[in-house]
């Protein structure tokens, strides 16, 4: 059992004071698992981190975000009480690595784009699809955020709204062709489809792509295909009506290869419906995220940068939306439906799994909630 020391406590009483100097305190505790505890700042704290072993107190005392995170994840260290507040304040811990961050590109150096996409994609996506769906919306299972129309809004609702949001900003109608990049476990497809809109989905991972053969076969969908191919590398014989890119462009940093694409593909007159993450540096992830969640050389959205390429390109800009709030809203229900399912997650797929969904779906919360994420939904149009 360990116990809290007087270095981490003097560590940590040091960091909070430089970090607090100028920003609202959070008040909030470490424990020992020998029951002693220290909280730092006034009030009731908002949240406890325990110190379970020699291993987490080492990990703690660094301050070094990646270590923390780590120590966490492999069950050094606990949480209890307001998660999302413990990583809110995550620049507390510092994350300075450059050789990782480096070490993220290396491999595509090595294997070439598409094939270290495929790889990085799989590292995310190609695991269970039940463990995804553990806290995912039960109506669409869609990956990406609704649009809300108040903060305590079912999330199927959110998600149905945004599903009927993109076939109006498309214009699609019965009959129509459309190409989704990123199938997912068929959202779009299935909703298009049952309107007896035709989709060819996408996507790179080799468990979406059973999963979503497997929905056309039961729901008898027999306007949607499926292809595991690279958006970069597909190829068709007749132009699109539309495309659909939901949540899919964090994966696709290209920006000029991927606009031209789009335009490759689409008919005069489509439209092209997208939406992302942003930041305001682009690769700025944190070192855990790149290790753990994503690796590889996905990053959020740069908008500037975007819409740069767009500007050189045939495309017109139809509307930009500010979605970083439905974003908020979306991972905070993920977050608290998969800490609804967490003895079904542990038990399932091992506590290791569960504590690194968490930190991911919590931390990206706090992060829309805060501002250190944005987030966007864009319409483009090809001129006739």
């Amino acid at each position: 059992m360990a116990d809290l020391s007087p270095r981490l406590v003097r560590a940590v009483e040091a960091r909070y004071r430089r970090y607090f100097a100028s920003r609202p305190a959070t008040p909030f505790a470490l424990a020992g698992a020998d029951g002693s505890t220290h909280t730092f700042g006034a009030g009731a704290p908002a949240f406890t981190i325990t110190v379970l072993d020699s291993i987490g107190e080492k990990a703690l005392a660094s301050l070094d975000q990646l270590q923390v995170a780590v120590a966490y994840l492999r069950g050094h260290l606990d949480v209890e009480g307001d998660v999302m507040a413990v990583l809110a304040m995550r620049k507390f811990f510092p994350d300075f690595h450059p050789i990782a961050w480096l070490a993220r590109f290396a491999p595509m150096a090595l294997r070439g784009k598409t094939e270290h996409d495929r790889r990085s994609i799989s590292a995310h996506y190609d695991r269970e699809s039940e463990f995804f769906l553990t806290f995912l919306d039960t109506r669409h299972r869609c990956y990406t955020e609704g649009l809300f129309v108040r903060d305590d809004e079912p999330l199927e609702d959110a998600m149905t709204r945004k599903m009927d949001n993109a076939i109006t900003a498309l214009d699609l109608k019965p009959g129509d062709h459309v190409l989704e990049v990123g199938g997912g476990w068929g959202a779009f497809l299935e909703h298009a489809a049952g309107k007896g809109i035709h989709v060819t989905s996408l996507t790179l991972a080799r468990e979406s792509e059973d999963y979503l053969n497997n929905l056309i076969a039961e729901r008898d969908l027999t306007t949607a295909t499926v292809v595991r191919q690279h958006l970069l590398e597909y190829a068709c014989q007749r132009r699109y009506d539309a495309i659909v890119n939901m949540g899919v462009t964090e994966h696709l940093p290209n920006y000029r290869a991927t606009v031209a694409k789009y335009a490759e593909l689409l008919r005069p007159g489509g439209r092209v419906y997208l939406d992302a993450l942003a930041m305001r540096g682009k690769h700025r992830v944190s070192t855990f995220m790149s290790r753990y969640i994503y690796p590889g050389k996905s990053s959020p959205l740069l908008l500037h940068d975007y819409l740069r390429e767009v500007a050189r390109s045939p495309f017109e800009l139809v509307s930009v939306d500010d979605d970083r709030h439905n974003y908020y809203l979306t991972c905070r229900e993920w977050a608290r439906r998969l800490d609804a399912a967490r003895d079904q997650v542990v038990s399932r797929w091992g506590d290791p799994l569960y504590r690194r969904f968490r930190i991911f779906l919590w931390g990206s919360a706090a992060g829309f909630n805060t501002g250190l994420v944005q987030a966007y939904r864009w319409v483009l149009q090809l001129p006739a």
